[in-house]
């Protein structure tokens, strides 16, 4: 089969299968790639120790498959509906995790594609990836003329914005590359910069990840450090902040698909009910979701820190159970929390409304967090 006629046939079948995005590229080293280098020597990747551990990995996509000569790069659009407001009481989730886990609904559209590609090259190696192998795939993304990478760090595209997933088909095939896209549209605008909380975006197209909202609420597995805490606000899981603040997106409409819909307890989530859930409970809800990352440990410590950040005096009962929670990461963050109330020494009367005996240790840690919120 001839190249033009290869790539495409795997274009046409992408689109049929759903994405949004198609363009191909070499396998080769990215351009990004000493970026990349100098970016975890500055640290900025924090506890996301995956990433260093595989450097070299990311500078070759012949590590992801053996033999690699081309990337069909592939984008597939979750913009659904509009988040409702987050009351008091209530947490905001990130669009693209709200609904279905964008890594098997990604995966059962890559496969039929690899199928495809290999009836029509048997002789051909083919992998589909989408955000687990050592692929910098935003600059995969711009080679093969998706989009450009935004001061945001994120691949923008003129008509869906950032609003979508990256996904990756590695073939030892030679295909008909698409033209690189080489233009920087964001202009002399920093609306993202300016948006970010908590400062992460240190410069254009530079994020320091130890203190992105996404980062906190997700990969950190400790404590939140307190100076961080206000700026996370009222996001449970995630942050979209700098996307919700770019023009591109403002003018992207809704693409995505009835799987990246909104689960209507996530959009927002009820936070104080978080608490009675435990790890059997936990799974059943999460389990089928990206929320499912953090753990149930992660997302109550995030849930505290939310009520902390947004006093709901219905919600203190849920942290008084949380004082007893058996991980400790809980019970730190939700003394923290109740210490951001106007009267922590009543949350901590509810004790005696509470059918909950709390431990001497949380006591100690409590009386601690009321001390210096006097």
């Amino acid at each position: 089969m001839s190249i033009p006629s290869l790539t495409e046939a795997l274009k046409t079948e992408a689109v049929r299968l759903g994405f949004d995005l198609v363009g191909a590229c070499p396998a080769v080293p990215p351009p990004g790639i000493a970026r990349f280098r100098e970016w975890l020597a500055a640290g900025y990747a924090g506890e996301m120790s995956y990433l260093p551990k595989r450097a070299e990995a990311y500078a070759d996509p012949t590590r992801v498959l053996d033999g690699a000569r081309s990337i069909l790069m592939l984008g597939l659009a979750y913009r659904t509906e509009e988040p409702l407001g987050a009351e008091a009481g209530q947490g905001r989730v990130s669009r693209y995790a709200w609904g279905a886990d964008y890594h098997h609904v990604v995966r059962r559209k890559l496969r039929p594609l690899a199928d495809l590609h290999r009836r029509l090259a048997p002789r051909a190696a083919v992998r589909g990836v989408v955000d687990t192998a050592p692929l910098l795939e935003r600059e995969f993304g711009q080679m093969a003329g998706l989009g450009w990478i935004g001061k945001n760090t994120l691949l923008l595209n003129r008509r869906l914005g950032s609003w979508f997933f990256l996904a990756a088909l590695l073939t030892t095939e030679v295909l008909e590359y698409d033209v690189p896209y080489t233009a920087d549209l964001c202009g002399a605008c920093r609306a993202c910069l300016d948006a970010c909380p908590t400062g992460a975006l240190v410069a254009p197209r530079v994020l320091d990840a130890r203190r992105c909202i996404s980062y906190l609420t997700i990969e950190l597995k400790g404590d939140v450090p307190q100076a961080l805490r206000p700026g996370v606000g009222e996001w449970l899981f995630g942050c979209d902040a700098c996307q919700e603040a770019c023009p591109w997106n403002a003018r992207a409409g809704s693409a995505g698909g009835e799987d990246f819909a909104p689960h209507p307890r996530n959009n927002p989530v009820g936070l104080a009910e978080l608490f009675l859930l435990d790890e059997a409970a936990f799974r059943r809800r999460f389990r089928a979701t990206p929320m499912w990352r953090a753990k149930r440990r992660g997302l109550l410590r995030n849930a505290a820190i939310v009520l902390g950040n947004r006093v709901h005096g219905p919600s203190l009962a849920g942290l008084m159970r949380g004082l007893n929670d058996s991980e400790p990461l809980v019970r730190s963050a939700c003394a923290w929390a109740i210490s951001q109330y106007p009267s922590p020494q009543a949350a901590a009367a509810l004790q005696s409304r509470l059918d909950v005996e709390i431990d001497p240790h949380v006591r100690q840690t409590l009386d601690c967090a009321i001390k210096s919120a006097k």
